[in-house]
Parts: structure tokens; C-alpha cells; sequence
């Protein structure tokens, strides 16, 4: 056997960099494998800070990862802590996808300046914007800055940007065909929420339950010729290579007003308005309004400066894709595809307001005619592997959505399994959705059980948490036999009191005290048996 004289040790990490000895030891057997040993030269103290973000003291945990807490405690929480993990405290924390990757990733993707973009959190909204424009203005400002940017040829390899395939990122849409819309409401109802369905079958593009639908919707007419009308232009004016109309359907977001529009408003406007509008860009709110100020109410609030089309247009943020989770099976009805959108419409002063994409999908767009969508990938919600394990479904309103796909996937593969659903709305009489198709699950007994909850039905409000308690016993045995429990709907209300409760039926059945019930819900979460779906 021939002896194999090990290579010379090389310290090209010093001593005094802030690594630990088996950090120091990857890095020079990374470093001597680039570098021949010839021109391999030790790296300085604040080279060897700047090289590696593993060595900057980051534990890895992110204690702010929680979609119901505030921005200002998720931001305390990440106090000490590198920019790119203070990067990801700023963000929505709901792992949606919207923005093309999950929280940790697009926090990393800005930090290594692979992504410019700082406002695709939809979610996060103006606060999360604001706060990753202030951190990104700190990575230039870090004392290790110069020296990342020196040794920066050595540490940093090439990266392959990798395009995703058609219709598989919002970076990459397709085309879809809008085919139908069907009101789920009846009566007196409260709500406008549709069923809407696609035909994918052109595109040949297919899905998993769990995953999201991105769409592109388009801004309604009416509300771009008021904004036209604000800026005394023509609808015909040329931007970019189209009419400004053109640009302001289908390019640029109408709400809420950017910090950029008011800066621009500054610069064109003079005393207390500038004033005002400075204050406005700098997220203070000197009129109380701030929150409810979209593109059309600015300009209304400062009537009479009309800014050059051209520079009105560069001062919007981009129209963004909005994700809706599939209520639809691929198993079920291959080249189809459906959602369940409920129509936002609200009241400010005397002016209504509606939400851009759930009405263009629930009254604008034309059945048979194209829009751009795509399929996000679900991070971590989905049917488990084992067809046999039973699902616990907690879905009130549109929330049902991915459950019903759920169920439309499970009958058609044959998964064995028991299947509880969850559901709850306002009116028994008026918003059960797919009442007749649920009722028909249950009696072939692919639905095991279903528990509703009717929160306007009785002189008490009643909610799917309240009957999760009535039937906690039961609950506890389907968790104790393996069951997996998924949540879907709103993030700050409803996912926390579904989280409560399921916490007190695990304390009160599970013989366990508070703390131990709550680091049991967290090992169900850790496993991937308690995944949800929150907005």
C-alpha cells in the first residue's frame, strides 16, 4: 500500500476571525482547495469576518418567524442579529411564496445583493418595505463591507441563475383560460365569494393539493381614468412604448400610495404640502390618513399637482401577482383547475374601494378570455405521505378552499384514511359553501365527520375554535392515533384561537400541562403533522 503524504496545513483563515475551530478548519480546506498553495496568503482579521456569514454569530433559530406577531416585536426579537436575519424579522412570516421564494430565502437573496427587488412582500406590505430599505442601506455601512467587497473574486464562486420552467414562478407566467364563475352565496348573504375555474389543459400545466395559484390581475378601467383624469393627461400619453392607460391596467400597483409617490409630490409642491408629503415618504402620518391613502386618494389630498405622466408612473410600485390557494384536484379533473375568491369591497369617506384581483376575477375578466397565472409550490402544506393517516381540517370562509381539494384528491387516488372537516361562516342558510357536495362526501363516507360553526346564526357568536372544544375529546383521540391537522384562512385571529384551542384540548384530554401542551403542539408542527395555510 502506498503511503499518501498529507498536503501542507494552510492558515488562511487567522486565528483571530471570528469562526469556530471547525468553521476555520471547512474554510482553509475550502480556501487551500481554490488556491494553490503558492499563492495562497492569509486573510486578514476583517477579511475573515467579511468571507463567510456562517461565522457572524447567528444561532440559526428565527424566533420571529410567526405570522400573527407584530413587525416592532418580531423586529426586537432580531435585535443583535446579522442584517439578513434582521431582513427576515421584516417580513410577513407567512412562507407564502408570493414573493418568488419563502421568508429565509428572499431575506438571503437580498443580503447577497442577488435580488434588488425590496417590495414583493406582498403580505409584509409598506412596513415591511420601508424596514428592508433601511437594512439594505446598512449593508453598505458595515464595517466588514470594504473587505467582503476585496476578497469577494475568492469567496464568492459563480452563481447559476436557474429560470424556472413556464408557469412555475411568478418571474415565468403562462397563460390560462378563464372559464367560469359561479356565486357560492345565496340569499342574504353577507359575502360575494365565487368558485372560478381555469382550463390548464393548453398549457398542459398540473398541480398538487396544497400548492397556490398565482394570477395577474388587471386594474379596474374606471379607477384608472379618475387617475388619468387627476393628472390632466391624455389616456393616449406614450410610457414605456404604451399608452398610459395601458400601463396603469396592467403595470403598476394603484394601492396603497408608495413612499416614492409622495417624495415625488415633494419635489413638485411647495410649504406645508411639501411638508406633508415629505412627512408621508418617511412613513410618519401628520393627517391620521396614511393607512387609507391609495394612488387615487394622494393625488385627491394633493389636488392640483399633477406630476409628468412619465415620472408618475416610475414613482408606483409594480402591479404584484396574488396567490389563492387551489380548491381543485389535478387527480380529479386533470387540465383543470379552480379557486374559491371571495370579493373584497369596503368604504372609505364616501368613496368605495375593492380589492384588485378578487373582483377582476369575480366580475371583470370575460369567461374564455387569457390571463397570465402560474403554480407556486406549497412550502410545507400538503396531504401526508401515507394515504392512510387521518387529517383533522380547520377551514372557515374561503379557508376551505385547500381542504376541498384535499378531499376531491384523496377519493380520487383511494387514500383510505379518515377525513375531518372544520368548516364555519357567517349563515348556515346563506354561506354554506359546496353544501351539497360536502353533504354527498359525508354520506359516501370519504368525509368521517364534519363540524360546523355559524357565527351570526345565534345571539352568540359561535366559531370553528368553539366547536373544536366541544369535541376536544375526540380530537385528542384522532392526534393520539397519528392524525395530521392543517388550518386555512386568516393568520392574526383565526390561526392563533384555533392554535389556543387546540393547545386547551391537548392540556384537558392529553393530561398535560400548559407548557407541556404547548411544546407538544410545537413537536406537531416541528414533524410536519400540523401544517397551515394562512394569509
Amino acid at each position: 500500500m502506498n503511503q499518501i503524504t498529507p498536503p501542507p496545513k494552510l492558515d488562511i483563515i487567522p486565528a483571530s476571525a471570528p469562526f469556530s475551530d471547525a468553521q476555520r478548519s471547512w474554510l482553509n480546506g475550502f480556501f487551500a482547495g481554490l488556491l494553490s498553495p503558492d499563492v495562497a496568503t492569509p486573510l486578514s482579521a476583517e477579511q475573515g469576518a467579511a468571507v463567510m456569514q456562517a461565522g457572524d454569530g447567528d444561532d440559526g433559530e428565527a424566533p420571529w418567524h410567526d405570522q400573527a406577531m407584530p413587525i416592532a416585536d418580531r423586529m426586537k426579537l432580531a435585535e443583535g442579529r446579522p442584517v439578513r436575519r434582521k431582513m427576515m424579522a421584516a417580513m410577513a412570516q407567512q412562507d407564502c411564496g408570493q414573493c418568488g421564494y419563502n421568508c429565509h430565502d428572499y431575506s438571503e437573496a437580498i443580503a447577497g445583493r442577488s435580488e434588488a427587488r425590496l417590495n414583493l412582500c406582498v403580505p409584509g406590505g409598506k412596513e415591511t418595505a420601508r424596514m428592508l430599505k433601511s437594512l439594505y442601506e446598512e449593508l453598505d455601512k458595515a464595517p466588514a463591507a470594504k473587505a467582503a467587497d476585496k476578497v469577494d473574486a475568492v469567496a464568492a464562486p459563480a452563481v447559476t441563475v436557474t429560470i424556472a420552467e413556464p408557469g412555475r414562478s411568478r418571474d415565468n407566467p403562462i397563460a390560462a383560460t378563464f372559464l367560469s364563475r359561479r356565486l357560492l352565496n345565496k340569499g342574504k348573504s353577507e359575502k360575494e365569494t365565487y368558485h372560478v375555474e381555469f382550463d390548464l389543459a393548453e398549457s398542459k400545466l398540473d398541480y398538487v393539493v396544497g400548492d397556490s395559484f398565482g394570477v395577474f390581475a388587471r386594474n379596474e378601467v374606471g379607477l384608472v381614468d379618475q387617475i388619468i383624469a387627476l393628472l390632466g393627461a391624455s389616456h393616449t400619453t406614450k410610457v414605456n412604448g404604451k399608452t398610459l392607460r395601458e400601463v396603469l391596467i396592467d403595470d403598476v400597483s394603484l394601492s396603497p400610495a408608495p413612499d416614492t409617490l409622495f417624495e415625488l409630490i415633494s419635489f413638485i409642491t411647495g410649504g406645508a404640502q411639501r411638508e406633508k408629503a415629505r412627512a408621508l415618504a418617511q412613513g410618519e402620518d401628520p393627517d391620521g390618513d396614511a393607512a387609507t391613502l391609495d394612488v387615487m386618494a394622494a393625488l385627491q389630498k394633493f389636488s392640483g399637482t399633477r406630476p409628468h405622466p412619465e415620472a408618475f408612473v416610475e414613482a408606483l410600485e409594480p402591479l404584484q401577482p396574488r396567490l389563492y390557494s387551489i380548491s381543485s384536484s389535478h387527480n380529479a379533473t386533470p387540465g383543470k383547475l379552480s379557486l374559491t375568491v371571495d370579493s373584497v369591497r369596503y368604504v372609505i369617506g364616501k368613496r368605495k374601494r375593492i380589492g384588485v384581483a378578487s373582483t377582476f376575477l369575480g366580475e371583470r375578466i370575460a369567461e374564455g378570455e387569457k390571463l397570465k397565472v402560474y403554480v407556486q409550490k406549497a412550502h410545507g402544506f400538503g396531504l401526508p405521505q401515507d394515504p392512510k393517516t387521518p387529517v383533522i381540517m380547520i377551514g372557515p370562509g374561503t379557508g376551505i378552499a385547500p381542504f376541498r381539494a384535499f378531499l376531491l384528491d384523496r377519493k380520487a387516488t383511494g387514500a383510505p384514511g379518515k377525513n375531518w372537516l372544520f368548516f364555519g361562516h357567517q349563515r348556515s342558510d346563506c354561506d354554506f359553501f359546496y353544501q351539497e357536495e360536502l353533504n354527498a362526501m359525508k354520506t359516501s363516507g370519504l368525509l368521517t365527520r364534519m363540524s360546523l360553526a355559524w357565527s351570526r346564526d345565534g345571539e352568540k357568536k359561535f366559531y370553528v375554535q368553539d366547536r373544536m372544544r366541544e369535541v376536544g375529546r375526540e380530537v385528542w383521540t384522532w392526534l393520539a392515533e397519528g392524525a395530521h391537522l392543517y388550518i386555512c384562512g386568516d393568520a392574526k385571529r383565526m390561526a392563533k384561537d384555533v392554535e389556543r384551542a387546540l393547545v386547551d384540548i391537548v392540556a384537558q384530554f392529553g393530561a398535560r400541562s400548559t407548557d407541556e401542551a404547548v411544546s407538544f403542539v410545537a413537536e406537531l408542527k416541528k414533524t410536519g403533522r400540523f401544517q397551515a395555510d394562512v394569509y
